[in-house]
């Protein structure tokens, strides 16, 4: 999107033919769009159906926020989610920061959810036009008088005085996703030395970062929201007990941890926890069999087994009904034996993908069952049963 054609939908034009968008769908957008030019200036229609698409795609990410927000494609994928914005506003607000800089801020995704939480904001960002559409949506959600926008190069900016940083580097190029830290935009050594100029900092980067990576005395937080892993944030700052930390949204749960050694492998009990991909990610499936009594199926996998079901947020239970040598002839049978047609497979340190395996089984039936595929130290088994979910 130019900037021009973002500017004239802030305008009262703009606006009316927005609101005349809201809502439509795919098979009224022809006729829609020929009615529209006839009213307004045909490059105003074309940015405006293209910013109804965008709010559309971003509704996953900001709920009804987003009908009144502004986007650009890349703001779209690469803002943080309003949860996960949440959380982090919250882990600010607690620690008692008032004043912030927001550096590469995005759309303002982040800087909304501070604002939200009480916190003063100065978000800066290089592009033109991004920091127009983050201005605007401080607007549109009504927080503008806690959010000051500002074009410039983060190295430029003086954060001084400021309780906190927050730094939201650019790991994507025009060729695709950055993996070396050090590549990153602004790379990871300046962000961690922005980070440590303040009493509280914050650094999102990959997911996959490697552990080794992680700067000595930082805080490592991976986040996941309904299951899939989000995000990963190091702190400074904060005098953490543990190096590592996994949180789970919904629900604000929280664990802190990385420093028990691993649990000892052993044999299948009754019931198998698959931990949260942030609490592997985190190195924390020592801390979850802990909490239930367990061991690890395999040194090498993050399945935990016990005989006992004790709640736990951080990890997904089933109860088993058969642990057997892996065997795709043996498994058929079984699930031709008990009419099973709906088969959930999921599977650790196997070379089979489920869908390869759903092909072969051919599963028939009004019966459902969970298939679990894992390696052991006694050979790969497979695992069936049914999940009893997160014991709150």
């Amino acid at each position: 999107m130019e900037i021009e054609s973002f500017r004239a939908l802030l305008t009262e034009q703009g606006q009316a033919l927005l609101a005349e968008l809201r809502g439509f769908t795919a098979g009224e957008e022809l006729a829609l769009a020929t009615r529209l030019r006839r009213e307004f200036d045909a490059e105003l229609v074309r940015a405006a159906f293209e910013q109804a698409r965008l709010r559309e795609r971003a509704e996953a990410k900001f709920g009804a926020d987003a009908r009144s927000m502004y986007f650009t494609q890349n703001g779209v994928e690469q803002a943080t989610r309003r949860s996960v914005a949440q959380w982090r506003a919250g882990r600010f607000a607690a620690l008692g920061v008032k004043r912030l800089a927001d550096l590469c801020c995005g759309i303002g995704g982040d800087a909304v959810a501070l604002a939200r939480a009480g916190i003063a904001v100065l978000a800066v960002d290089r592009d033109e036009l991004t920091c127009e559409v983050a201005a605007a949506n401080a607007a549109a959600l009504g927080v503008s008088e806690l959010v000051e926008v500002r074009r410039a190069d983060v190295a430029d900016v003086d954060t001084a005085g400021f309780d906190a940083v927050f730094t939201d580097p650019a790991r994507r190029t025009s060729r695709g996703r950055v993996f070396d830290p050090e590549a990153y935009s602004p790379p990871l050594s300046w962000a961690v030395e922005a980070a440590r100029r303040a009493p509280f900092g914050a650094l999102k980067v990959a997911p996959g970062i490697p552990h080794e990576l992680v700067p000595e005395g930082a805080e490592a937080e991976w986040v996941s929201d309904r299951g899939e892993v989000k995000e990963a944030v190091l702190w400074f700052g904060t005098a953490a007990a543990e190096p590592y930390r996994a949180t789970l949204l919904p629900g604000d749960h929280s664990l802190a941890g990385g420093a028990l050694p691993d649990p000892p492998a052993g044999a299948v009990g009754r019931y198998l926890y698959e931990p949260d991909g942030a609490v592997i990610r985190g190195r924390m499936v020592a801390e979850v069999a802990r909490s239930v009594n367990g061991r690890l199926i395999d040194p090498m996998i993050a399945y935990v087994t016990s005989d006992e079901l004790l709640p736990t947020p951080y990890a997904h239970a089933y109860e088993l009904t058969d642990v057997l040598p892996y065997q795709v002839k043996k498994l058929k049978a079984l699930l031709k034996e008990r009419r099973v047609g709906t088969v959930v497979i999921k599977k650790r340190g196997m070379a089979i993908t489920p869908e390869e395996l759903r092909r072969q089984l051919k599963p028939s039936g009004p019966n459902g069952v969970t298939v679990i595929l894992s390696r052991t130290p006694d050979g790969p088994v497979m695992m069936l049963g049914q999940p009893v979910g997160r014991a709150m």
